[in-house]
């Protein structure tokens, strides 16, 4: 029933109820008049819509951007490891092709290449400099939001678009990843990307969105193997099911999608397995040179069970504190995680399953209920695969889990308000705000220094909210529409302020976090039970800002890569870091770009970026997560008659030699890959790799991995012949070995 507030209103057989009619019906809709110019339609959107509708999405693309973009280049070159990969791709199209960690092709990153080549072409085209690798991500997180505002659009309203388009842009983790460097941001993308393309499918039925789906996901192995498939059960078994076309065209349809999976994902790896080992760069991260035996290994079922061979050692599973944080259904809520992305998780549960309550009566196909099941069924998908995961698991991973949780957001919301008149409509409405509000002032009591009158005004704006949309239906709309964005900017007030303040900070380094400090306490290797904490599990004190603070460890908590008698195997040290550091407790300058300002860590072998290491050494456990700060002697050694060599210089571990290669701009070799645990080169590779001339220099120090200092047997057998053999020089407060001149005596 109708009141003279609401517009007209006409039947919808999808909804089962009464919806306005700037709803997009269920059927496509038809051609509406004459087509306008591009630009116009561009602004004007779909002839149907209000006039605001279009230039409010507009908007928040651009607010979107302007957000992502501000102080992009405080986190200077970000992850040092892929940015070095970045330059490397920049001035070899070989390395472009394989993901190259250097020019000279040695060893490739430990992922394949497709989320490095837009950065790559960016570089290309504006040189080597933080916003150039940075602000491709920013794109993708724009083009992210404008997935998810036109997937919900499509079939609720344009406020609920609206709606999914803000709550994505505003999760912390969303603004942390996509203005950083790691292979998220494409995944996200695409995901995403894929999520709308089945929805269609199940719209018209049509072959071509099922496959352009198919293209999507494989394109994104390319990005992150296997996360990419995560969703896969989800999205086959939707359209398996609710696809209106006869159920043998149906599986005709899932087997052509599947096919253009496997040729968008496949293509490249088979060029690569094809290719003569000889002569193509070692796959880093692998034990035997393959990318098959990297995808199910190291970076699969490893990822899942723990078993990383190569890696600084996996989780445990169930409920008990693992190597990588506590694994458990409650994962995503927990100290390490829940203030990256959980903000509004338990009202986009509740909205999920009154969505799915709603429409449980509609028939087979209903796209509204396809809906749900597509966005609903990939987050409950990853959610549980994140909380069970058993090996290596950062905080940022939970990026993936943004879209889908936007999307639900905004379509459950949209639901349930134009079904407000319905007393469990708006009841379910209301609590939802209430779940959002009190799990906001949750998490913001976590961090209880941090804006502290923000909590209580979340909590007392959820509940006045809520105590207006349960009546709603009863209410004029001014008054429902008032409770409604009350309701919104409570439920968003905490996400936006762990954003902001995301937003002024550099975040640099292979481990990074989003919000203010102490946001999220991680243990991390070596820290298991007792050494929890992102301050106790890594090197007795991890900054939860990458870059920014070091600090001691909470009391009592020792453990992990730095606490007193903690560490890998053979950690040494009185903190216990890494051995090879320059610094006797690990807390060696900051590894942070040219003008970023880092602090110290503290006593106990702190050593994360901000808490860092030396030049070319591994104090702490810095060098594992940030290339070595260079110093100008330094650099000039390395530069020196450089175009003669294929590497100015070889290095025990990915991120200390990235340091180096960013400084340079010349290519250094990575000994045993990123954990230094990679068996590339052999000694006998190395041996005649001097012998020809092709190393000028071998960095002391720069050793990564549970073996101790010099990283793998291999990468401990090439140190010490270098060692025996060849003449010492310093330069600043490195040390070298030059590879041309041997040892005297």
């Amino acid at each position: 029933m109708t009141t003279h507030h609401d517009p007209p209103a006409t039947p919808r057989s999808d909804t089962g109820g009464w919806v306005p009619p700037r709803t997009a019906p269920e059927r496509r809709p038809g051609p509406a008049g004459p087509r306008q110019p591009l630009p116009g339609r561009l602004w004007r959107g779909r002839p149907e819509d209000p006039r605001w509708v279009r230039p409010a999405f507009l908007g928040l693309l651009a607010a979107t951007l302007l957000l992502y973009l501000h102080n992009l280049s405080a986190s200077g070159y970000a992850n040092s490891f892929y940015s070095a990969a970045v330059q490397a791709g920049s001035t070899s199209w070989k390395a472009f092709f394989f993901g190259s960690l250097d020019a000279g092709n040695a060893i490739t990153v430990d992922k394949p290449p497709a989320s490095l080549w837009p950065m790559e072409l960016s570089v290309r085209v504006f040189g080597l400099r933080s916003w150039a690798i940075l602000a491709p991500e920013v794109l993708m997180g724009v083009a992210t939001v404008a997935v998810v505002y036109a997937a919900v659009r499509r079939r609720f309203s344009p406020v609920a678009g609206l709606t999914a388009g803000a709550v994505l842009a505003l999760t912390p983790v969303a603004a942390l990843m996509f203005r950083f460097n790691n292979p998220d941001a494409m995944l996200a993308l695409l995901m995403a990307v894929a999520c709308y393309l089945v929805v269609r499918a199940v719209e018209d039925g049509r072959t071509r969105w099922l496959v352009w789906a198919g293209l999507a996901i494989g394109f994104a192995f390319l990005a992150k193997t296997l996360q990419a498939f995560l969703i896969l059960p989800p999205l086959a078994i939707v359209y398996a099911v609710c696809a209106p076309v006869p159920w043998r065209k149906r599986f005709g349809q899932l087997a052509a999608a599947t096919l253009a999976l496997v040729v968008a994902g496949g293509w490249w790896v088979a060029v690569v397995e094809l290719w003569p080992a000889s002569s193509r760069p070692y796959i880093g991260g692998s034990q035997h040179n393959s990318f098959l035996e990297l995808t199910f290994g190291y970076n699969g079922l490893g990822r899942l069970n723990g078993d990383e061979t190569g890696s600084m050692g996996g989780g445990g599973g169930g409920n008990g504190a693992g190597r990588w944080g506590e694994t458990g259904w409650d994962r995503m809520f927990g100290s390490e995680t829940g203030g990256q992305v959980s903000w509004l998780l338990p009202a986009a549960l509740i909205l999920l399953a009154a969505g799915l309550v709603a429409t449980r009566k509609l028939r087979r196909t209903s796209v509204t209920r396809a809906s749900f099941l597509v966005w609903g069924g990939s987050l409950l998908m990853t959610m549980a695969v994140f909380s069970y995961m058993a090996g290596i698991f950062h905080q940022y991973y939970t990026v993936a889990l943004a879209p889908y949780l936007a999307a639900v957001t905004g379509m459950g919301a949209g639901l349930l308000w134009e079904r407000r008149r319905r007393p469990w409509a708006s009841i379910t409405l209301a609590v939802s705000v209430v779940a959002a509000a009190a799990w906001g002032y949750v998490l913001l009591n976590r961090t209880p220094d941090y804006l502290p009158w923000l909590k209580w005004l979340v909590l007392t704006g959820g509940l006045v909210a809520a105590f207006g949309l349960v009546f709603a239906g009863r209410i004029t709309r001014r008054l429902a529409l008032g409770a409604a964005a009350v309701g919104l900017v409570a439920a968003l007030a905490g996400p936006t302020a762990y954003t902001l303040s995301t937003l002024q900070e550099g975040h640099t380094g292979s481990i990074v976090t989003a919000g203010p400090a102490g946001a999220s306490m991680m243990g991390g290797p070596g820290g298991g039970p007792g050494g929890g904490g992102v301050r106790g599990g890594f090197g007795g004190a991890m900054p939860s800002r990458q870059g920014q603070q070091g600090g001691q460890g909470q009391q009592g908590q020792q453990g992990g890569l730095g606490g007193p008698g903690a560490g890998f195997p053979g950690a040494g040290g009185p903190g216990g870091g890494m051995p090879g550091g320059s610094q006797q407790n690990g807390n060696g300058p900051s590894q942070m770009q040219p003008g970023q300002q880092g602090r110290p860590g503290g006593p106990n072998g702190n050593g994360f970026p901000g808490g860092g290491t030396g030049e070319g050494g591994m104090g702490g456990s810095g060098g594992l997560l940030n290339g070595a700060s260079v110093s100008a002697e330094a650099r000039r050694l390395l530069e020196k008659n450089a175009a003669r060599y294929t590497w100015v210089a070889a290095s025990v571990g990915s991120q200390n030699a990235a340091g180096y290669q960013l400084a340079t701009g010349d290519p250094v070799m990575a000994i045993g890959g990123f954990n230094g645990t990679d068996p590339s080169p052999t000694l006998a590779q190395f041996k005649k790799y001097v012998a020809e001339g092709k190393i000028h220099y071998f960095i002391a120090g720069g050793g990564a991995g549970p073996g101790g200092g010099s990283g793998s047997g291999t990468a401990s057998r090439i140190s010490s012949w270098v060692q025996s053999n060849f003449q010492k020089v310093t330069a600043g407060s490195a040390t070298f070995y030059d590879l041309t001149q041997k040892a005297s005596g």
